[in-house]
């Protein structure tokens, strides 16, 4: 039958999906599909027929990721699409990358299948009711398929694979703006990703950047899919709640500037102002009087308007007033699922080290930093919020083990001139194997007056703690951090400015600094 009709080397899975009272296929026909492969050849590819049955293929309500991977497995999808048969077994040598190139791409698409169904409407309710208003769903899966297929070719894989999704959109007939759109989406995939991971955002005029270039709703909402669909594809472990509410922190952000136009970009003072408005006005609901408010607000700065929300600004007010004019450091936690983890908030006196020291306990008591941003007042206190998990990737349940963390670190603020000792931590043969050398690179945020310092290196225990070593010891002065650990390597990004709160902004402090960092990690290894 494939030698009379070799079309049905792609129409027997159309059939598989349309008719899911059949099983499977036999041993027999499996090997006639493998022994005709070579029918797949330009003159097949070039025919609208094979064009067609693919196209059903993935515009299918049910089966995609099934018949896709049999189509793989066969060996029919690598003939068919002989860029895919590029990164068939490729393997991707890191720690994040659980598999190869082929598998990644096929639980991209599975993910988002996933989006569609019902069964997972609990589990993903954000990418489920985002895919329910999506006009045609079949864009997204071959944005999936075509988002690293240029992986291992050399150059950079989104802008290649961007050109081979737009020959595959002309080629099977799609609109011109469905190939723009494809061919977008695969040359900007990892650009939410980025943003999030790489950016402060909670800065306006990030979010105003970036929604510029999503340009309007529809790219955001595809783009949003493909994110979370790719990584939930890359490694089970990859995936946590902070991840998760950082998406949708960036998404919802942007969502709101698109809303309210581009022409009309929401400035700073009027950010400030809202947040204020909003925590006031439930605070008096409360019955504190405004002059308290105003006294310790007085001491806040703009800064810290800018980067909290209301409710964390009600939070830290209410608890600073109760405690008065007592000399203690504060240390509050509490479980944040906006923020997807236990949110740690530290009130005390600034002073030398006290990065270094917060993050060193931290790191004693084995939780995971993902997110820092530290305030210091015009009042001489900082005002430090961590968000951090349980190595597990799970926020802090037990009452006992907040006590102790809260506990551990007053015991700390209150002897500082007494580091935690470093805690002992077992590196894997693997995570050995994939030491490297610390890369520090430098850019200047003009919008919001700071450097930003992005580190990539491996992971170890202290490394935070050195890096505050390093910051204090260049007269370096850390305003936001964001935290990335990925199996063994980390990818870190810090908002700094000079110790007279002005950006670096220079060659010989760029190299004083990436001197000092490579010094104190990399003069130490582990193993």
């Amino acid at each position: 039958v494939f030698l009379r009709y070799p079309f049905a080397l792609l129409e027997v899975f159309l059939i598989l999906q349309q008719h899911p009272e059949i099983k499977g296929i036999r041993a027999a026909t499996i090997r006639l599909i493998r022994d005709h492969q070579p029918l797949i050849d330009d003159k097949f590819r070039n025919d609208v027929r094979p064009r067609s049955l693919f196209m059903e293929i993935l515009r299918q309500p049910y089966g995609v990721t099934r018949q896709l991977r049999l189509m793989n497995a066969y060996g029919v999808l690598p003939a068919y699409l002989p860029e895919f048969g590029q990164i068939v077994g490729r393997m991707q040598y890191d720690l994040f990358h659980a598999y190869t190139v082929d598998q990644h791409i096929l639980f991209v698409v599975r993910n988002l299948r996933r989006f569609f169904l019902p069964q997972y409407v609990e589990q993903l309710p954000h990418c489920s009711a985002i895919m329910a208003r999506l006009p045609k769903s079949e864009l997204l899966y071959i944005a999936g398929l075509y988002h690293d297929i240029a992986k291992g070719r050399g150059g950079d894989h989104s802008v290649l694979g961007a050109e081979d999704a737009r020959r595959f959109c002309r080629q099977h007939g799609l609109s011109s703006f469905d190939t723009r759109l494809i061919a977008w989406l695969v040359r900007h995939h990892l650009t939410l990703s980025l943003t999030a991971q790489k950016q402060d955002i909670h800065d306006p005029d990030v979010i105003h950047a970036f929604a510029r270039q999503m340009g309007d709703q529809m790219h955001l909402d595809y783009l949003y899919l493909l994110t979370v669909a790719d990584i939930r594809g890359t490694n089970p472990n990859l995936w946590n709640t902070w991840r998760a509410s950082l998406l949708w922190q960036l998404y919802e952000a942007t969502r709101r500037a698109l809303r309210r136009g581009l022409d009309n970009p929401i400035d700073k003072e009027e950010r400030i102002r809202e947040a204020q408005a909003q925590a006031r006005r439930r605070l008096r609901l409360t019955k504190i009087d405004e002059e308290r408010i105003n006294w310790i607000w007085e001491g806040f700065g703009d800064d810290y308007f800018l980067r909290h929300s209301a409710d964390e600004i009600i939070w830290h007010t209410r608890a600073i007033l109760k405690r008065g004019h007592r000399e203690r450091p504060l240390v509050m936690t509490r479980d944040d699922p906006g923020r997807g983890g236990t949110e740690i908030f530290i009130y005390t006196r600034d002073q030398d080290n006290l990065f270094a020291l917060i993050t060193s306990a931290l790191d004693q008591l084995g939780l995971t930093i993902f997110d820092a941003r530290i305030i210091t007042g015009h009042s001489g206190y900082t005002l430090d919020s961590f968000t951090v998990l349980e190595d597990t990737g799970l926020p802090i349940q037990d009452r006992s083990r907040i006590k102790e963390i809260v506990n551990t670190l007053l015991h700390y603020l209150q002897r500082s001139d007494s580091l935690p000792p470093m805690p002992a931590r077992h590196i894997s043969r693997i995570q050995r194997a994939f030491q490297m050398p610390t890369e520090v690179s430098f850019s200047e945020n003009t919008a919001s007056g700071r450097t930003v310092v992005e580190l990539v290196s491996w992971d170890r225990p202290g490394l935070l703690f050195r890096v505050g070593q390093a910051f204090m010891a260049c007269g370096v002065q850390l305003h936001n951090a964001k935290i990335a650990t990925i199996g063994a390597r980390v990818e870190d990004v810090f908002f700094v400015t000079d110790c007279e709160n002005r950006p670096l902004n220079d060659a010989g402090k760029y190299a004083a600094l990436r001197a000092a960092l490579i010094a104190r990690l990399d003069s130490i290894k582990e193993g």
